[in-house]
């Protein structure tokens, strides 16, 4: 039985969600954009054939654009010529929702910007599917996404984030998760909950619970292979306002001016220490111009 249909469709942009893991887990509503757009666009096309072969979606002689983070300066000219033209375009990251941590978000600016039709077909998300598992507060959460490689950076990130009363929301690569999770051992502490979720919705999809002490040791006697989220619980003691040591915000301000401009580093920091932007940025700026 086919589980889509053709359908006409508006010129515009559509953004389609695609699966994490279990080629099941994907709308009808997606199936039928893909089945009918004039243009397909992907982060990896390999992945997208893959999908419409599975589902039954015939290709025929439609257009089949590669779009990733080292060629989205040379097609969004291109994709945009396309939404000229009266076109309805496709895109589908690599796996998930497109834009969350997907090179999806130029493309989405320079359409808006041209005035043409953008919609969204919502669906898998790797970020929501932990939270959903994981067994942390899902009231306030901050996505990080993919913490920098470069070591210096990805502690300076961690210790902004130090301070934040939300659960913190991490991708990360089997390479990097014990490095990660020492890392995170240091700055938040022994006792800090987080949870390890990998390959979720595949066949061994797993969600390891515990402190952060646990799950360091675990994974450093366990190869880990696949897809993975970190969830690490927010500080339990976070303070509004600036009645927070001001020494221990300056700290944090001035470790994030190395690398950040004053805006950026105001709002890490806030976020962070979960403090008034405002305030935060005016201390900021005023560290900024004493050291000038």
């Amino acid at each position: 039985m086919v589980n889509y249909k053709s359908i006409k469709l508006s010129p515009g942009l559509y953004f389609v969600s695609t699966p994490i893991g279990t080629a099941r887990d994907i709308t009808l509503r997606a199936l039928d954009i893909l089945a009918s757009v004039d243009v397909l666009a992907a982060e990896d096309t390999r992945t997208l054939k893959k999908l419409l072969e599975i589902h039954g979606i015939q290709l025929k002689n439609r257009v089949l654009i590669s779009y990733h983070d080292h060629n989205g300066s040379k097609i969004r000219p291109k994709i945009l010529d396309y939404l000229e033209q009266g076109k309805s375009i496709a895109y589908a990251s690599e796996a998930g929702t497109p834009l969350i941590a997907d090179p999806g978000f130029s493309l989405l600016s320079e359409v808006i910007n041209s005035g043409k039709n953008v919609t969204s077909a919502p669906g898998p998300c790797a970020l929501i599917a932990a939270l959903t598992i994981g067994g942390l507060s899902t009231d306030k959460f901050y996505f990080e996404g993919f913490l920098p490689n470069n070591k210096n950076q990805r502690e300076l990130k961690l210790r902004n984030l130090s301070r934040y009363s939300g659960t913190l929301v991490f991708y990360e690569s089997p390479k990097r998760l014990i490095d990660t999770l020492e890392m995170a051992v240091e700055i938040f502490g022994e006792k800090r909950l987080g949870v390890v979720c990998r390959e979720i919705t595949k066949k061994f999809e797993d969600a390891k619970r515990g402190n952060l002490k646990e799950l360091s040791d675990f994974y450093r006697n366990h190869k880990v292979k696949g897809e993975i989220v970190i969830l690490i619980d927010g500080v339990k003691d976070a303070a509004g306002g600036l009645d927070l040591d001001r020494t221990k915000i300056e700290t944090h301000l001035k470790e994030a001016l190395r690398s950040m401009s004053v805006k950026d580093s105001a709002e890490t920091v806030s976020i962070a220490l979960n403090l008034p932007r405002r305030d935060v940025y005016q201390l900021a700026l005023q560290i900024k111009n004493s050291s000038d």
